[in-house]
Order: structure tokens, then sequence, then C-alpha cells
């Protein structure tokens, strides 16, 4: 039985039970029909009271998405409030990526955000490749130790320091442009990129 028709009959509230009353097929087959289903994303499964389970069946659910925002605002003390959301459908966005789509806004509140996501982030190789394509390697290195200052984050892979470290003669970046730091002036010499915040612009994060 195709997806398409299988989706059109159950789409809906239903129960192991249910699902084997409208297809008409015993009980393995229905179960297998539910694991199809869920595999593809079509299926959303909550448990009632009696711990019984119930399948919220729609296409959908398939498309879920989430924001890079909600993203942000999921593990950040500092909200961000935006009236333009941009769901990706198909897959949740890895913390990585949504680091690098905060760097690239350039907007001062997204980025101040977004360092709560050094906490999380544990996927170097990932991220370097996600910041090497941007060209904004040296950025999220100074964001990184911006965000060792102020909290507990996870620690930096060796070879992402190593391979983005600024070389001899790079000259000095922003990371929004003409804003520099007064507090941070020693992050900023390492790594060659002028932060945008000073001190208490972070004290949320205390």
């Amino acid at each position: 039985m195709e997806t398409r028709d299988i989706l059109q009959k159950l789409a809906g509230i239903q129960t192991i039970e249910s699902v084997r009353d409208i297809l008409k097929v015993n009980k393995k087959k229905a179960i297998y029909y539910i694991y199809r289903l869920r595999k593809q994303g079509y299926i959303k499964t909550r448990r009632q009271s009696n711990n019984r389970r119930v399948y919220n069946i729609s296409f959908e659910n398939k498309l879920g998405g989430k924001s890079y925002y909600e993203i942000i605002n999921q593990y950040s003390p500092i909200k961000i409030a935006t009236p333009i959301i941009y769901k990706i459908y198909g897959k949740e966005p890895s913390l990585e990526e949504t680091l690098i789509y905060a760097i690239k806004t350039k907007s001062f509140r997204t980025i101040q955000a977004s360092l709560a996501l050094f906490k999380k982030i544990n996927n170097w190789v990932e991220l370097y490749k996600l910041a090497k394509e941007n060209h904004i390697e040296r950025q999220v290195g100074a964001l990184y130790d911006l965000a060792h200052r102020i909290m507990r984050v996870r620690k930096m892979a060796k070879q992402f320091r190593n391979n983005s470290l600024p070389k001899e003669g790079f000259k000095f970046g922003y990371i929004i442009p003409e804003l520099k730091s007064k507090d941070f002036k020693e992050i900023e010499n390492i790594w060659k990129i002028y932060l945008p915040f000073n001190m208490k612009d972070l004290e949320e994060y205390k």
C-alpha cells in the first residue's frame, strides 16, 4: 500500500486497534505501517494516562519545522523576539548550524543570545566546516573565548583552534561592523577580530 493512500486513510488520532480496523489488517501489519509512517516523520506519538499509545498522523508532522530563533531561545537566558520566523522544514537545524546563522545575521541581540549555544556544542568538525564555508572561523573562535570567559562551556577542539587562529599578516575583522570591545582586548588580539560586546552587555549570563 502506498504511503499517500495510508496517510489519507489514517489522518487524525489513531491507536493500533483503529489502524487495524481502518486498513483491515492484523496487528503485526498495523504495527509495521505505524513504524513505516513514524520513520518517514508522519507520526507524533504520545502516551495516555493508562500508558496506551496514541498516534497523531498527518502530512504536517513531516513538515515539522523549527526556527533558528526557537533553538536559541531554548538554550539562552537572553530571549529573542522577532516578527519574522523562518522555520527549517524536513529536519531540525543543528546547534552548530544555528550558531553560524546567528553570527551571519550581524544582529547584536541575536549573537549575544547565541553565546549560550557554546554550552552544548560538541561537533567541532561540523562547526569548522560551516564556519570555513562562510569565512567566519575567527569570529567563531573569538566568540567561543568570550563565552568561555563568562560561563561554563564545552571544550573547543584543538584542531578547530589551530586551524582557525589568524596567520601572520591577517588584518582585524569585525563580527558586527564598527563595533569594538573595551573589556575583551586580549581576545580580540588573539583572533584579530573585534568583539561587539562589553562586560555589561553580558550581565544576563551571570
